[in-house]
This record gives structure tokens, sequence and C-alpha cells, in this order.
């Protein structure tokens, strides 16, 4: 086998499975909602990809054996550390070093989301509705009261949304690469708006989004915003990559 043979190979190998969420425009925010998800504003997204499920427990794993990476802190929970759950307790520096590797091993640009990138695909072309899949309460999801019970369950074991995502709102929350700002959206620029250049927070914060095994009610609305400071290691905190082509 070439080296050229090899690198394709490992390539496919670690290259995760990518939904195309298509260009255009959509309502960003709620003005039912939080203070930080208003005003509701119009936002142009460029077409862009993003994986199918977020990052899995296998998926990571590859990262951590080939950088010699220290693990998150859940690693060896049996609650957290099956194959094919959601990685876990990674910190916001976390993510963004597995998309660095992703892309020197594959030679495509992986990277996590914008904030408007991560709504605009989890809408799936729904636009203004609550959910992913419309106005209907979490609580009708099927097998809803049986679900999460000690951690975050396996990913794509339910239908995706109109994109062809899974999980898109619940599970773990999922980092996004914008600087928190709740004040943002007065301000954010119409097209591809990729956050503010820092966080006025004390201390700053990483914005993320969608639900959490953890919570009272699992899935979180599409235009729900969330954040923690970037070092931080949650157990209901995990990510999903985008790439640009």
């Amino acid at each position: 086998m070439t080296s050229d043979t090899q690198h394709l190979a490992s390539a496919a190998t670690v290259e995760p499975s990518l939904a195309r969420i298509p260009e255009g425009w959509f309502n960003m925010g709620s003005n039912s909602g939080q203070d930080c998800e208003r005003p509701t504003h119009r936002v142009w997204i460029d077409s862009f990809l993003l994986a199918a499920t977020q990052v899995t427990n296998a998926e990571y794993g590859r990262f951590l054996r080939a950088r010699s990476a220290m693990p998150p802190p859940f690693w060896n929970d049996p609650n957290f550390n099956h194959r094919q759950q959601p990685v876990a307790g990674v910190s916001w520096h976390e993510a963004a070093r597995y998309c660095e590797w992703l892309s020197s091993e594959t030679g495509r640009h992986f990277r996590l989301p914008t904030e408007a990138e991560w709504e605009r695909a989890a809408r799936g072309g729904l636009d203004q509705k609550q959910f992913p899949w419309g106005d209907d309460p979490p609580q009708s999801l099927p097998d809803y009261d049986k679900r999460w019970q000690t951690g975050p369950e396996r990913v794509a074991r339910y239908a995706p949304n109109a994109f062809s995502l899974y999980d898109i709102g619940d599970n773990v929350h999922e980092w996004c690469s914008d600087w928190y700002d709740p004040n943002y959206y007065a301000l954010a620029p119409e097209r591809n708006p990729p956050g503010p250049d820092q966080s006025p927070m004390k201390p700053v914060r990483k914005s993320s989004r969608g639900g959490s095994w953890r919570h009272h009610i699992k899935v979180a609305r599409c235009s729900a915003r969330s954040s923690i400071p970037p070092e931080f290691q949650y157990a209901d905190y995990g990510f999903r990559v985008a790439c640009d082509r």
C-alpha cells in the first residue's frame, strides 16, 4: 500500500458522517424565550457540512491514542463509556484540539459550528418552530419518560431531523465556536455571524447549544442558548464537528 493510499484509508476511518446544511435565510432567536434570545433577527448562512451525530467515545478515542492525550474525567465511568455514547466532559479547548487533529488527519477543515450555523441546522428548515421536529412538547417523543436515566444515550437511536442530524437538541450540550455575549443579537451581522470578538462575562464564557440528559426537560428549544467557561469539563457537555466543504 502506497503512502497516499494509506493516508486516504486513514482519513476514511476517522472522518465522521456529514450532512450538508443548505444555504439560506432563517429567523434566529425567539421573542418569547430568554432575554439573550432576543431580538429575533433574519440571518443568512452559507451551505456547510455538519456531523450527523455528536462525537462518540469511539471517535474521540482515536484522537486520544494518536495524541497520547489525557481522557476526559468520565472516560472510565460505565454510565458514560459506551463506544457509541457521545464523549462527555470535554472542555471547549479539548473539542477545538480534536477539530485540529481531525483536520490534519483528513486534509479537510473541521471546526466547531457557530451558534448561527447550529440553530440553522437544528431547525431543519422549520422556521420559528420551537424544536427540531416542530412545536409538539418533548414529552411527545417516543420513549421520552424512559430515556437518559443515568447519562447520555447512544447516538442515532431515534429519528433525525429534516437535515439528517441525530440528537440535535438533546443528549449533551454541544460546544459552539462563539464567545458568549447575551446581547450579541442586537449587533450581529446579517450574513454568517461569527459571534463576538470576546465575551463580556466574568469569567469569560463560550457558547453552547442543545439539551442535556441532566435537565428536567431533556430537549432544548432550537433558539435556547447556554454557555460556560471554556475550561470547564461538565458531564453533560460534548460536541459535534462542522466542515466548510
